[in-house]
């Protein structure tokens, strides 16, 4: 080669050097910005909820009033949290309220959207769309304050059931022993079940009309059309709705609190209000932590098998 060509080669080397370096330095450039976007949100979730975190795992170790110097107990907490049968039945009330979180709200939203999609009204979709809305825009806590007034000795729902001659099943359904943890789930159920609607009727959407069709030509009835269609259609749906549910059911507080904080006695305590009562009220802020870390446990425990259950196939 000449020593023109040679020359010729070796800048088209350095071009080429170059054009990779500065490929890389903007790609370089790029991911910088992208984590520069990012770091007000990673900052606020760092000292919002990983800090949080790991005080409640600290203080977990701990018997602690809140003010005085703290006593180390190691895993006295969690043991007396995994044996107090007061704690350990506050756990079950919130498996209980499961069937009026979680089950009732799916099985009900279901049901209710295969109607809607088999009706395909469009201004009754839109009206029933509007009026399951609703209860998601009303705060927990105010719903729970309204319910409380109509779930009274004197509220509409005992003046409902002596109007229609059952008056005596009539009674203060949140100060009853056997009834209050039931009438909470009924205030559960009232807000979950518009969620789950919405959401299935937003899956059975994108079911291509089609196969619905196809259902109707091949004979299927309404019953087998649901089966074969529109349940295998929502299954990611279905997955969401049982998993804010049941989250939902386990770190329940707000309706709680606000309908009988508990009561009567302990027949509606549940974990989210037990932590509330134990940290704020006893100054017994160790154990409210290790009660506190176990149910984020048991929520984990419980939500990773549903989730990989309703995941498409």
């Amino acid at each position: 080669m000449t020593t023109t060509e040679l020359n010729a080669a070796a800048s088209g080397r350095a071009l080429t050097a170059r054009g990779r370096g500065g490929r890389r330095s903007a790609s370089e450039r790029g991911r910088l910005s992208g984590w520069l976007f990012l770091l007000p949100a990673l900052v606020f979730y760092g000292l919002f909820v990983l800090w949080p975190l790991f005080a409640t795992v600290q203080y977990s170790f701990f018997d602690w009033d809140g003010y005085t110097t703290a006593t180390p107990v190691g895993l006295g907490n969690y043991v007396r949290v995994l044996t107090d049968p007061q704690l350990i039945s506050s756990v079950g009330h919130s498996f209980f309220l499961m069937i009026f979180f979680t089950i009732i709200p799916v099985v009900l939203g279901l049901v209710i959207a295969a109607l809607i999609q088999e009706i395909r009204l469009k201004g009754l979709a839109t009206t029933a769309r509007t009026l399951l809305f609703l209860p998601q825009i009303i705060p927990g806590a105010a719903a729970a304050i309204a319910w409380v007034w109509m779930l009274s000795s004197t509220g509409a729902v005992n003046q409902l059931l002596s109007g229609i001659g059952l008056g005596g099943l009539t009674r203060a359904w949140l100060g009853d022993f056997t009834w209050a943890l039931p009438a909470v789930g009924l205030i559960g159920l009232w807000l979950n079940l518009g969620f789950c609607t919405i959401l299935l009727m937003a899956g059975i959407g994108k079911i291509d009309l089609a196969v619905y069709e196809a259902a109707k030509l091949d004979g299927a009835g309404f019953f087998q059309t649901f089966r074969s269609v529109t349940l295998p259609g929502l299954r990611q749906e279905i997955g969401v709705c049982v998993t804010m549910t049941m989250i939902a059911a386990l770190a329940s507080f707000d309706v709680v609190y606000m309908s009988t904080r508990g009561g009567p006695g302990t027949s509606t305590m549940v974990p989210g209000v037990q932590i509330f009562q134990l940290a704020f009220t006893e100054s017994r802020v160790g154990l409210a932590s290790a009660l506190a870390i176990v149910l984020t446990v048991l929520i984990v425990v419980v939500i990773v098998p549903l989730q990989r259950l309703f995941q498409e196939k």
